[in-house]
């Protein structure tokens, strides 16, 4: 393994309502990346997520608008590092990753590292939550299709990222394969969260929302590709 210059790296936390599990998650990190800075960004959570990750030595900023999305762009305005590592507060990644998924940003070999819970198994075995691992496939088949690319997982919220990935940032996945930056997967170990820590995720209505928009980036950035299948629609439609 490559040594990590940690002084580089900022470990970035998006949290909503992880009062159970952020003490755990910052000390992990800061354990496996001592020089490593560690921010954990509260979504306006109504219990004692920030009060217990300042415990812990974290630095806690706060982002009222809830969504991820809204998260990571304020994440990414306020922070300079060379690599990013951006994962959940939840407790489901493993730290001792950490390392692995830095040391290509910081060689300068990849501008996104896409931590693969898929690939050895331990998503499918730990995750009990219905449909998720169908949606994680069928985002994965559309960016495919669209794209030209085959992501290892797509959805997963443990990643290491660039600095000029960064700050060019509209939307993590799709843009990384749009814009031909490098990627890279590694896979990671996954666990289920622990008992009485509750998924902030709606599986139907969040699952159409991320169809949705891979559908309207899907527009935005290959209008010839949408408006020619839009076109054909209507065409086997007006034949018929």
């Amino acid at each position: 393994m490559l040594w990590v210059d940690q002084d580089e790296i900022a470990v970035i936390i998006p949290c909503y309502n992880e009062a159970q599990t952020i003490g755990k998650v910052v000390d992990d990190f800061k354990r496996e990346l001592p020089a490593a800075r560690i921010y954990v960004y509260d979504n306006d959570s109504t219990d004692a997520t920030a009060a217990i990750a300042m415990k812990h030595g974290a630095n806690v900023r706060f982002e009222p608008r809830r969504g991820k999305g809204n998260v990571c762009r304020q994440m990414f305005r306020d922070i300079d590092a060379a690599c990013y590592l951006m994962v959940d507060g939840d407790d489901t990644y493993p730290a001792q990753a950490a390392k692995a998924l830095c040391e290509p940003i910081l060689a300068g070999q990849a501008d996104m590292v896409v931590g693969d819970r898929l690939s050895n198994g331990t998503y499918a075995k730990e995750n009990r939550r219905a449909f998720h691992g169908f949606g994680n496939d069928l985002v994965r088949a559309m960016i495919k299709w669209i794209y030209g690319y085959q992501y290892a997982d797509v959805m997963t919220g443990y990643r290491a990222m660039s600095k000029p990935f960064v700050k060019a940032f509209p939307e993590l996945s799709i843009h990384a394969v749009d814009r031909r930056w490098r990627i890279k997967s590694i896979p990671v170990d996954y666990r289920n969260r622990p008992e009485g820590s509750k998924s902030k995720l709606n599986t139907l209505s969040d699952g159409i929302k991320v169809v949705a928009m891979v559908g309207t980036l899907f527009k935005d950035y290959r209008p010839l590709k949408f408006f020619s299948l839009v076109a054909l629609i209507f065409c086997i439609g007006g034949l018929c």
